[in-house]
């Protein structure tokens, strides 16, 4: 189904995973080296203020300005790109599907059934599916995953990376692309997560996506409206900082006497508290389960320095910080102290470049 793709059809050529999230874009390329990855290309780049609200684009054109900075700093020349549009924007829905359609019927019927699961006009929308295995109940059907988005949000996303020159591949969902990187943190987890409960806390600028694996399998996501942005305003306000001028400081470490006590520990202590009630959220809605077996931190919260051992302490869960490249060899044109500066930041450009090496559909 055009627009929406979950599903990459492998073609060798390389692909940019690009996550454009509210305050930044973030860049990586990955290549296959043995059984494992290298980075090829990474880069950072910050969005300017009105370029993206309420998580989406309302300024296509800065948005691709800022993309054509992040492609020229990394230095790739891939052009083909995969990209997310936040899961607060798209409708998933699994439904059942008999088994003996092919795919081309399978693509037929869910879209004429499509206004059961859809509250807009079929020609509205963007869809795809997936089909995600045999439904345990019933053999004759399969579970299939249906996601769909308003068309405006695809092509807004996709006129924001064609002004860069680049030219859309995928367009996944911000939540899928976070799960699939899940896979690059098993050799973080207890028990590479078998039989394990792990809650991953991506946090960034406005908003907290909560994602929660028993035996690497997702069970419970969910998205909070706090972020970092809250800790940079509390910055602005204490020291009479402008947004640059606080953002510097928040990356530089320089930051008056004072900042860590004052400013700096309450928000650990809030940041806390946001993340317990999301858990408590999960496990009241989730009642077979009663714990998790360990926190790991993503986004650019999780670069703050001692923040794990401070969440462990205040939680009483093991806890992590992100290392999503851990192991990986990296192209002798990246610094490697940038790369992990930015690391816990890249989970979702992870799960996107991971998409060059799914299996084509049959």
């Amino acid at each position: 189904m055009a627009g929406l793709q979950t599903l990459l059809r492998k073609n060798g050529t390389p692909l940019i995973g690009l996550d454009i999230s509210s305050s930044a874009v973030k860049l990586l390329e990955l290549s296959r080296k043995g059984a494992g990855y290298h980075v090829d290309a990474y880069a950072t780049e910050p969005l300017p203020p009105g370029a993206i609200a309420d998580r989406q684009i309302q300024e296509p054109k800065l948005v691709g300005e800022a993309v054509a900075r992040a492609v020229k700093k990394a230095g790739t020349r891939a052009r083909q790109v995969a990209v997310a549009v936040p899961g607060t924007t798209a409708i998933t829905k699994i439904v059942e599907m008999p088994v003996h359609l092919a795919e081309d019927e399978l693509e037929a019927q869910l879209k004429a059934e499509a206004d059961q699961y859809i509250p807009y006009p079929i020609d509205e929308v963007s869809l795809d599916f997936s089909i995600l295995g045999p439904n345990p109940k019933n053999s004759a059907f399969n579970n299939v995953l249906l996601a769909a988005c308003r068309k405006e949000q695809v092509e807004r996303l996709c006129a924001a990376v064609e002004v860069a020159g680049l030219k859309p591949r995928v367009v996944d969902v911000d939540a899928y692309a976070l799960e699939n990187a899940c896979q690059l943190l098993q050799p973080q987890m207890p028990d590479a997560g078998k039989g394990r409960t792990i809650a991953l806390i991506d946090m960034g600028a406005s908003t907290t996506a909560i994602l929660v694996l028993h035996d690497n399998k997702t069970v419970f996501t969910r998205d909070q409206a706090f972020g970092g942005r809250q800790l940079s305003e509390d910055i602005m306000r204490s020291y009479g900082m402008t947004h640059d001028q606080a953002q510097l400081a928040k990356r530089s470490g320089a930051l008056p006497e004072g900042y860590a006590t004052d400013v700096l520990e309450p928000f650990i202590t809030d940041m806390a508290q946001q993340i317990d009630r999301s858990l408590q959220f999960f496990f009241s809605s989730a009642s077979q389960f009663t714990h998790v077996d360990q926190l790991i931190l993503a986004g650019g919260c999780a670069h703050i320095n001692g923040v794990d051992g401070q969440i462990q302490q205040r939680l009483q869960i093991p806890t992590a910080i992100a290392r999503p490249l851990a192991g990986m060899g990296v192209a002798s044109r990246i610094k490697p102290d940038l790369l992990a500066q930015d690391e816990a930041t890249l989970m979702i450009a992870c799960g996107l470049a991971l998409r060059a090496f799914d299996e084509p559909r049959p």
